[in-house]
């Protein structure tokens, strides 16, 4: 009876404590309604939008964003309400706003807890005769995991939707906290008539911002007072011109755009703890970053630092010709001792089979972070005195490095100065020196000079290297054999991958088990299996650990069969792969693999007799440009140079002959690139050889037309057909 008594108390408590809580909820909802919608808004009645856009697909009336920070007592809140009011003009426009989709993120509200975050949504619609039309946020959201869409009925030519997003978070006390940055542009795919930013700070939130590429610059508009500490800032602009943001674009380097980050620190105590590049004074805005700066922010954090008891061990009885050598060798061994000798800890850890980290011995060394590895790193330099400088650089889609505003921009190179410099990046499972990222390629750098390999003393600008097209190369083997009644077609495929193309298919293709046993070969380090000796135990590990890596191998070879298919865009069947090289030992180590398959008979076609084969169906992943990329006006920003060779060998079936080779021959060079594409009979195969090249990773838009040219070879290629006659 006490626990009935009690079971019911609870559940009127729960009751009363949550109808109180959507209460509160619903009141601060309507309070928000009421600060974007109310009697004095300005843009209340702007519906008309300017003649030269009459023809646009819609337009924004205004696009208004505003940034709060401040302290309630003794937490930190931040702010942001976004308002848009776009007026819709066509039918294409309609169908895009019918369903408005978004996400709360990490979104929950608890009274008594450190965070608090509210996420709110407003949208109304204005139809042409005035009459306004409020969607029930509340009652017609439709949940879909973590998106949330809204269904937006009845549009029609010439109505306004006006929505607003409202995020407001609360940390509890906090003596440093580190906002993130914010990178955004002015315009939108839509013209814009009104663009308003407003930011609203005070005591102890550090600034930093600046506008770009013609943006109007922020100005200070309610300077503190003695009683009030408040700081507002605001720039607008007008008529913004929409962009089509095309592929082979770098937005923040071209268009109006503004960056910023603010940060809180709650006196110059936390201020010179504060890992950022922030103003000497709260009430100062930060605009620039100065090379001088740089320096002071990374003077102490590179010092050289680290056991190297293991590296010592490694390099005893090894002689190397040259540094550059023995800089590589031991990149290679670090990268095994301290990362991938772990790898299949971390995963029997994550899998529940067992906590295998006592197996490494009292307090095995992992390296996290790409600075505890450039710390390491430069101590076994210094230990052989081999010189070394650390490159401060930023990828090419945040500009130039003389812009450089945020710290979160920065890419950080460790540059060996062996007999040839060897460059220094990423620290994963992939890394290889002399393999930096693509977007750091040809970009000017500051250079932290080192000094007795100790003491960072001087700064200067420095260019980084770039790779070619011919580095940059990939080569794709595919071979057809067509069934004897020609319902189907087997397919042999090899990919070889060098340079900068190998990057992103090796993080694509490869799992941890298609390198971690060679290195514990390479460098006689034990699999985590055999580490452990109670035998009992070692069986069950065994068995569980078998299990996970069928599931894991198994769902690596979905993964790689549904990448394949959608390539082809058909069904595929008797699927398998084999990876043959991993390539993670230099830049000039190839990543190959090779896949087998069958699929329909999708691409013949019969002719009485005869057969018709969709041959270039065969040459995947081509750039297939509409008449609006065609009339492109931005310049072009790609990741590298890079080059792709293709071979498709078809095996002639017996009593047939070729017809059309003349459809598969093509070839249009330039400054820019090119395509070119030869066939051959050569017994009973058809050979075609194709070479298709991007010979910069930049090209300015006056060189466009000489890239369609060649990309619209490659295109029409895929529409080509050969005839399988009937001899």
């Amino acid at each position: 009876m006490i626990k009935k008594i009690f079971g019911i108390t609870f559940f009127v408590l729960f009751s009363i404590t949550a109808i109180s809580q959507s209460k509160k909820t619903l009141e601060k909802q309507e309070e928000i309604k009421n600060l974007v919608w109310n009697d004095n808004d300005p843009y209340k009645n702007v519906m008309d939008i300017p003649e030269n856009w009459k023809n646009e697909s819609a337009v924004f009336l205004v696009k208004n964003i505003k940034y709060i920070y401040n302290r309630p007592g003794n937490s930190i809140e931040y702010t942001k309400i976004e308002r848009d009011r776009i007026k819709l003009l066509d039918q294409a426009a309609i169908s895009e706003y019918s369903e408005l989709k978004y996400t709360e993120g990490n979104v929950f509200y608890r009274e008594m807890s450190r965070v608090t975050n509210t996420f709110f949504l407003g949208v109304k619609v204005i139809k042409p005769n005035g009459e306004e039309i409020e969607i029930d946020v509340n009652q017609e959201s439709v949940s879909n995991n973590e998106e949330k869409k809204i269904a937006i009925p009845a549009l029609e030519k010439g109505d306004i939707i006006d929505y607003y997003f409202y995020t407001n978070t609360i940390v509890g006390e906090n003596d440093l906290y580190q906002y993130k940055p914010v990178e955004n542009t002015i315009g939108d795919a839509y013209p814009i008539v009104k663009f308003e930013f407003l930011l609203e700070t005070e005591d102890d939130f550090f600034l930093n911002f600046n506008t770009y590429n013609g943006a109007p610059k922020l100005q200070q508009i309610v300077e503190p007072t003695k009683k009030d500490k408040k700081r507002v800032y605001s720039f607008e602009a007008e008529n913004v011109e929409r962009n089509d943001f095309p592929r082979w674009f770098f937005p923040l380097v071209e268009l109006p755009s503004y960056k910023f980050q603010v940060l809180f620190a709650r006196s110059g105590k936390y201020q010179k703890k504060a890992y950022a590049f922030i103003p000497e004074e709260s009430n100062t805005l930060k605009t620039n970053v100065s090379k001088e700066e740089i320096f002071n922010l990374y003077e102490d954090k590179f010092r050289p630092y680290g056991d190297l008891g293991d590296v010592e061990r490694f390099l005893k009885n090894k002689n190397f010709a040259t540094n550059e050598e023995k800089v590589k060798e031991v990149f290679y061994y670090i990268r095994h001792a301290y990362y991938t000798n772990y790898v299949e800890a971390f995963v029997m850890d994550e899998s529940n089979i067992m906590y295998p980290f006592e197996l490494y011995g009292k307090n095995p060394i992992i390296f996290n972070k790409d600075e505890e590895f450039v710390r390491f790193f430069t101590a076994f330099l210094k230990d052989n005195k081999i010189d070394y400088e650390i490159i401060i650089g930023t990828q090419r889609y945040n500009g130039d490095i003389k812009d450089l505003l945020l710290e979160s921009n920065i890419s950080f190179i460790l540059k060996v100065n062996a007999e040839n410099p060897v460059y220094i990046e990423y620290f994963d499972a992939y890394a290889t020196p002399n393999q930096i990222s693509p977007l750091l390629e040809n970009t000017k750098a500051y250079a932290l000079k080192v000094v007795d390999r100790k003491h960072i003393e001087d700064i200067e600008i420095v260019n980084l290297p770039t790779s070619t097209y011919k580095e940059n190369n990939s080569i794709e083997k595919t071979e057809l054999t067509i069934a004897p009644d020609f319902s189907g077609i087997s397919i042999n495929r090899s990919y070889t991958y060098n340079g900068q193309t190998k990057i992103d298919e090796q993080k694509n293709m490869l799992m941890y088990y298609d390198y971690v046993y060679e290195d514990h070969a390479k460098y006689e380090t034990e699999p985590i299996l055999d580490r452990v000796r109670n035998k009992k135990d070692k069986e069950k590990y065994k068995k569980e650990y078998a299990a996970l890596l069928k599931k894991l191998k198994d769902k690596q070879q979905e993964k790689i069969k549904e990448r394949t298919a959608a390539e082809y865009a058909l069904k595929i069947d008797n699927y398998s792969f084999k990876i043959l090289k991993n390539g993670r030992f230099g830049k000039e180590d190839s990543f190959e693999y090779t896949e087998e398959f069958t699929i329909g008979n999708d691409l013949i076609k019969t002719a009485g007799k005869n057969y018709i084969l969709d041959i270039g169906k065969l040459l995947v992943s081509q750039v297939d440009l509409s008449n609006k990329e065609k009339g492109r006006t931005n310049n072009i920003y790609m990741s590298y140079p890079r080059s792709f060779n293709y071979q498709i060998i078809v095996n002639i079936p017996d009593g047939f002959s070729v017809s059309g080779l003349e459809n598969l021959i093509s070839s249009v060079e330039n400054e820019t690139g090119g395509f070119i594409s030869k066939a051959s009979i050569d017994g009973n195969k058809l050979v075609i050889d194709i070479q298709k090249f991007y010979k910069k990773n930049y090209e300015p838009n006056a060189n466009w037309q000489k890239m369609v040219a060649f990309l619209e070879a490659a295109s029409q290629f895929t529409q080509s057909k050969i005839l399988l006659k009937k001899e």
